[in-house]
């Protein structure tokens, strides 16, 4: 089993809902561990969102929300595949790892995060929370 931090469209109810994904692919449920946060900022890329890393020394206020899911190594391929994640190409995600906080202490989790490169232009997506973010603009527009 391995821990898998989701910030975007992978959470529940999204457009690449975590627990969907594994379902189509015939593998078993992601089990919910709970909410997480890691520092960086969140990017705006139009139907997804994009989350940078704070830079060594820089770990600040700025926080990007999401949820921590328990999943069967099995669905680590699906994932790389839904962020577009090939080995030995240049992709916009990545698959890395990194501590997560959450309400018991520190996880150490999969994540996809962007390079900073990637988001000079974008818009930040303040609050780094991309349902809350996304159900704004919905509820805006």
């Amino acid at each position: 089993m391995a821990l898998v931090f989701v910030y975007g469209t992978l959470r529940a109810g999204e457009v690449n809902d975590l627990n969907e994904a594994a379902r189509r692919h015939g593998l078993p449920a992601p089990r919910l561990i709970g909410s997480g946060s890691v520092p960086g900022r969140l990017y705006d890329f139009g139907s997804y969102p994009g989350y940078v890393p704070a830079a060594a020394g820089q770990q600040g206020s700025q926080r990007v929300v999401g949820d921590i899911y328990e999943i069967d190594e099995a669905l680590i391929p699906v994932l790389d595949e839904i962020e577009e994640v090939y080995p030995g190409q240049a992709t916009l995600f990545v698959r890395t790892e990194q501590q997560v906080a959450c309400a018991d202490g520190m996880r150490r989790c999969l994540l996809y995060p962007v390079g900073a490169e990637a988001v000079r232009s974008l818009p930040e997506i303040e609050g780094g929370d991309w349902v809350a973010y996304r159900r704004g603009q919905v509820t805006a527009g």
